[in-house]
């Protein structure tokens, strides 16, 4: 039986399956940390570097285990520490639950050392429920509506404990006006759309000839599902960022990721389609979708507040992916029209090879799309793979080839720099047999993947499998926003902003009682990448890539030529490199089409 409000906490938590916590110390939060130590057998504790990084792993871990996240830190800074990385949960909604130490009570409002307005501070992170526990009692509800609130509403809770109350015995609520008598459990509904919508939904479907799919993370259990209704429809598919696991990349007809990172057939697929399925998905960039009243279209989601909001649909369905597609199945007309896909797929094959010829440009010294390109061929079949946000996420979205089973992520909704190595190890932690893969650029890995790596040498031994590897690409540069500069500003690139440190990452790794790999010569990719998927120990996989191939959407218009065009007469301190290479294929590309 729980003996303080500390225990109690813990218990509770573990009643409602939690088994973990990220997190870090200190004195605000001791109560609680006290009953974590005496309760090993309950709750596993994660020591971050930092507690954004925590954060970052409590938002990956909801991912990656489809479980509640829970993340912990003191008061002050600890507790203001945590937003950017519970923002990333909330923004890709994932069920995450943070705990937050705060002065005693009799302090509050003295202007306390270390004493923040913790209410405040995450009432727009935590809007569904922040709450601060005043009373022994009053804890058991704050946990359960904590709980059942993020996972059932798929978003950030949180709970603020003074800690004078997280050391005082635990009392159970009196049966009495006034309190509060809560209890554990939850079981997500089954949510279908009315059996009419569905039916309408169907007919637009079956009425269209060209039909473009669009799936996002709400899909990623629908697998067989989008697979069945595209073969139905002879539709080609593109994925958001968020869902590229959602379909494996060997199927023909998938057109890879969509938008700023995307792909060229992606981009055909929504130029040309006469008809929209949108599966949970809040892509947010409308230029990249059909023209308003082009195409006649029907959205599927478990949230109704992201209906028809990136695109005006015909028809919106509020749904569980899978359970909605199942029953739309047997209402779908197969569609007796190959030509439709025959011609995705004929744009789908040549633009792998688009892929892997622009891959093999020489570069200076190694084009980042090959350090890619020789990964995909290469992943084991149930790996899991993070990245980072930067121009690595472009090579992540267009060359990495996603195969059955495997599951890959980042910082979506957010964007968030710094996010692949708390991924990464979130991810191993929830899948301790599968290899687990990240790609980093220096930027973020300077930010803070690197103190991460540093829990990653305390933790990996207990790993059931070895494999750890966190490739970095190292082009002295923030690359994706000097290429912003260039292409959406017109400005060449501001050194003193842009340009970063050469780090030997490689040799921090061996520092730190890790494999260090060092790769300058793009005859060495292949070997490099055998050497660290099978090494017995964690691996930092560090890159000499170029910041002068360009991470350029897939479909470049004149004004953003022009912008290019102007950098460069500007005086862009990289313009040798930029005019040559792969700039130069991909401008005779544009030129080809604008004519």
């Amino acid at each position: 039986m729980a003996t303080t409000v500390g225990d109690f906490i813990v218990e509770r938590l573990h009643t409602w399956g939690v088994r973990r916590m990220f997190g870090y110390p200190g004195d605000g939060i001791n109560g609680v940390f006290g009953a974590l130590n005496r309760a090993p057998d309950k709750m596993e504790f994660i020591q971050a570097r930092h507690e954004e990084m925590a954060a970052f792993m409590a938002s990956a871990y909801a991912k990656f285990s489809g479980e509640l996240g829970v993340c912990i830190a003191t008061s002050g800074p600890g507790a203001s520490h945590l937003i950017t990385g519970l923002y990333d949960a909330r923004m890709d909604h994932q069920p995450v639950l943070a705990i937050v130490g705060q002065q005693a009570r009799r302090a509050l409002g003295g202007h306390y050392q270390q004493e923040l307005d913790l209410a405040s501070l995450f009432k727009d992170v935590a809007s569904d429920f922040v709450q601060q526990a005043s009373m022994p009692a009053q804890v058991r509800h704050l946990i359960d509506r904590a709980v059942r609130i993020a996972i059932a509403r798929r978003t950030v809770t949180a709970i603020i404990l003074p800690n004078d109350l997280q050391e005082m015995r635990y009392e159970e609520p009196e049966k009495k006006h006034g309190t509060i008598h809560s209890a554990p459990g939850y079981r997500a509904p089954r949510i279908l759309p009315h059996g009419e919508d569905l039916q309408a939904a169907a007919d637009i479907l079956n009425a269209g000839r060209k039909v473009a799919m669009l799936v996002g993370a709400g899909a990623l259990g629908a697998t067989d599902e989008v697979m069945a209704v595209s073969d139905r429809l002879k539709a080609g598919c593109a994925k958001a960022l968020l869902g590229k696991a959602v379909l494996p990349d060997d199927l023909p007809w998938v057109t890879g990721s969509i938008g700023l990172l995307g792909t060229e057939p992606s981009w055909d697929l929504m130029q040309d389609c006469d008809t929209l399925l949108m599966i949970g998905s809040g892509f947010p960039y409308a230029e990249f979708l059909p023209e308003e009243g082009q195409a006649r279209g029907v959205q599927i989601d478990i949230k109704p507040d992201m209906l028809s909001l990136r695109y005006p649909m015909e028809l919106s369905l509020t749904g569980d992916a899978a359970e909605t597609l199942r029953a739309l199945l047997p209402l779908l007309e197969d569609n007796p029209d190959g030509s439709w896909r025959a011609s995705v797929e004929k744009k789908v094959a040549l633009w792998w090879k688009t892929l892997d010829r622009r891959a093999e440009v020489k570069a200076n010294p190694v084009n980042p799309q090959r350090v890619v390109s020789e990964l995909s061929e290469r992943l084991p079949d149930n790996a899991v793979i993070t990245c980072d946000s930067g121009s690595c996420a472009n090579w992540y979205a267009r060359d990495l080839k996603i195969r059955r089973g495997m599951m890959a992520s980042l910082s979506g909704g957010l964007a968030s720099m710094g996010a692949a190595v708390p991924y990464a190890i979130a991810a191993k932690f929830a899948h301790p047999a599968r290899p687990v893969i990240g790609l980093v650029g220096d930027g973020a890995m300077q930010m803070n993947n690197m103190a991460e790596m540093i829990t990653v040498a305390k933790y990996w031994q207990g790993w059931q499998d070895a494999c750890f590897v966190i490739c970095v690409f190292n082009n002295e540069d923030l690359n994706q926003v000097t290429w912003e500069q260039r292409v959406m500003e017109g400005d060449p690139k501001f050194e003193a902003s842009q340009t970063i440190p050469n780090v030997p990452y490689h040799a921090f790794a061996e520092l730190i009682g890790l494999r260090g790999i060092y790769v300058d010569d793009p005859e060495r990719l292949g070997d490099a990448w055998e050497a660290a998927i099978h090494s017995e120990k964690p691996v930092v996989l560090e890159v000499k890539t170029d910041p002068d191939v360009p991470p350029l959407p897939p479909h470049i218009t004149f004004e953003q030529m022009q912008h290019i065009t102007s950098a460069l007469t500007a005086g862009d301190p990289n313009e040798a490199g930029i005019i040559s290479g792969t700039f130069r294929e991909l401008f005779s590309g544009w030129l080809s089409r604008s004519s």
